[in-house]
């Protein structure tokens, strides 16, 4: 099993990914970070709260992460992708108010979970923190998995720069250049991550879980949102999921070794950069990009995932 802890910014695929890590028997969420991005840092802990009520799982801290990027910008959120309060048209209930702990508890569950992996889908601030405020700490962590960039592929923010590492690109180059043991997963496998609401309906039909039965109208919102930007698209990519299965199931991707560079400034902004030439040699750390993934293998998973029973406490 996985002893995880999950930095996320919940949003619709975020939140997706939330409930497909509290499912899966293959992984133990040990705390979720809650951080700006999709939403304001105070939504997104309200949703992921929302989320752990319906799940039964109030055992799971939420850790506060970053407000803003490390450069104080005003955050740009996505309303129209996510809807304004990140769950589409589904608004948590008023009296649900998630209680943070403190940044600083991440450091006792690291030391106290040696083989623990990070997991970061959002904006990398408060990771690059994690490495900024403790000293070595990231050499404690067995590895890193994290959703972002766009490489030979062209970017959803800008042409080249996917959301992640647009949003705060000074953190992401602090991650890539001083973590080790890092797996990409970029929007070059992401993009392809295409769940329909005939996949959401038959998991709906499989389960009475409460956790589910509010994941079709916000994957309806969702994906009518992708319809408007990708038309002819039958349905919407679950990013974030994603990121999760590979962590999981390795074996069901590809990837190859590169040294990553991200671009901080004017219109390369965000842009990650790997050199992929035949001739060129692998990372000098252990730094991962994944280039394909096994589809099929992506959505039978997912199904039974999110159809099953939960996961237990121990």
């Amino acid at each position: 099993m996985k002893k995880i802890i999950l930095f996320a910014d919940p949003g619709i695929d975020d939140s997706v990914a939330i409930m497909y890590a509290l499912l899966n028997p293959g992984i133990k969420v040990l705390a979720i970070l809650s951080s700006y991005g999709n939403v304001t840092k105070e939504q997104a802990t309200n949703n992921i709260a929302y989320l752990l009520r319906l799940a039964g799982r109030k055992d799971i801290p939420i850790i506060g992460g970053a407000n803003s990027p490390s450069l104080g910008e005003i955050p740009r959120f996505y309303p129209e992708i996510h809807g304004e309060e990140g769950l589409g048209p589904i608004r948590p209930p008023v009296d649900v108010q998630g209680e943070l702990t403190n940044f600083s508890e991440l450091y006792n569950i690291i030391r106290m979970n040696p083989d623990v992996t990070v997991v970061d889908v959002g904006r990398n601030t408060s990771l690059a923190a994690l490495f900024i405020l403790g000293e070595n700490i990231s050499d404690v962590i067995k590895e890193f998995y994290i959703m972002g960039g766009a490489f030979l592929v062209p970017g959803n923010v800008t042409s080249s720069a996917e959301a992640n590492f647009y949003g705060d690109p000074v953190a992401s180059q602090v991650v890539v250049t001083n973590m080790d043991n890092i797996y990409i997963v970029p929007l070059n496998v992401t993009n392809k991550s295409i769940v329909t609401m005939e996949h959401i309906n038959m998991i709906q039909k499989l389960t009475d879980n409460p956790l589910i039965q509010i994941m079709d109208e916000a994957m309806e919102y969702y994906i009518e949102a992708y319809k408007k930007l990708i038309p002819g698209i039958n349905g919407a990519p679950l990013h974030d999921v994603l990121t999760l299965f590979l962590m999981v199931n390795p074996e069901m991707g590809s990837s190859i070794r590169r040294d990553v560079k991200i671009l901080t400034a004017d219109e390369g902004r965000g842009t990650s950069i790997a050199d992929f030439r035949v001739s060129s040699k692998p990372a000098e750390k252990n730094i991962n990009i994944f280039l394909d993934f096994n589809y099929q293998g992506f959505i039978e998973d997912f199904i039974q995932v999110m159809s099953s029973t939960g996961n237990s406490r121990e």
